[in-house]
């Protein structure tokens, strides 16, 4: 769900999303998401579990800013990234260092270097279409 906070609490979005590939979408107004609510439980309980996802995703953010350092915020977001293909840890795709940047709190050019090493050590590895291989390592790390 994309805005649906913004149509509970009538506060301005707190993001804006851009959809990568062609993307059919629904748009609700208020008026339609209110008069919904109530009539479909699946819904709410869906948009309920996403707030709560948001929420958890949220604390975990907190705890890595005020936890861990750079390399640690780096590596955490990597792995919820990561997506598991055949007991491979995958980022499909290309990781974008800006991105990442404005995730864990760090300049891009920061980002870049934990990068690096990361690769150097053999932790991670960028195949050629852009995607990131986590290797073992990291996940016990």
């Amino acid at each position: 769900y994309v805005g649906e906070m913004s149509l509970i609490d009538n506060e301005p979005h707190s993001a804006t999303v851009r959809a990568e590939v062609q993307t059919d979408m629904l748009v609700l107004g208020r008026m339609e998401f209110a008069r919904c609510l109530p009539e479909s439980s699946s819904l709410s309980y869906g948009i309920l579990r996403g707030l709560v996802a948001r929420l958890r995703n949220a604390d975990r953010q907190i705890e890595s800013l005020a936890l861990l350092d750079v390399y640690g915020r780096v590596a955490r977001t990597l792995l919820d990234m990561a997506e598991d293909e055949k007991g491979i840890k995958l980022i499909r795709g290309k990781v974008s260092r800006q991105d990442m940047a404005k995730v864990v709190g760090a300049s891009r050019e920061m980002v870049s270097r934990v990068m690096k090493d990361l690769e150097e050590r053999g932790v991670i590895e960028t195949l050629e279409n852009g995607s990131v291989v986590i290797k073992e390592r990291l996940t016990h790390d």
